[in-house]
């Protein structure tokens, strides 16, 4: 069974910072690009995050360019998160995910219907 458990998330006030990870297990995504995205009350999924299979390439949202960054490690077939200097409009449940689709060495997506499979997310809850 696949399966992607987010962990990491929290309450933390304006300007701080938190580590998300997304475990993966049931079949290596090693090969393929990954996500992360977020869905506030009342708010379409909306991409954060991606990363190419690995690691070489990665990409961001503009409101999260700078603060966030995204990583993955193979041999603990994690994938991470790290957020600094958050600000209350990143209060948001936090979602992995990974695609089967390959569009070459360097692709990854922002288009959350190419993803396969998620985790059922982390909530991070930012205080002003």
């Amino acid at each position: 069974q696949v399966q992607l458990v987010e962990s990491g998330g929290g309450l933390v006030q304006a300007g701080g910072s938190l580590r998300l990870s997304c475990a993966t297990s049931g079949r290596s995504f090693s090969s393929h690009a990954m996500g992360w995205f977020r869905q506030a009350p009342g708010k379409e999924r909306e991409f954060v995050a991606g990363i190419n299979w690995n690691g070489g390439t990665t990409g961001y949202a503009d409101s999260v360019r700078g603060r966030f960054t995204i990583s993955r490690d193979h041999a603990k077939n994690t994938l991470y998160l790290e957020m600094n200097d958050l600000k209350p409009e990143d209060t948001a449940v936090y979602y992995c995910g990974a695609t089967l689709r390959y569009d070459g060495p360097n692709y990854y997506s922002r288009d959350s219907h190419e993803y396969a499979y998620w985790g059922l997310g982390t909530q991070v809850t930012v205080s002003s």
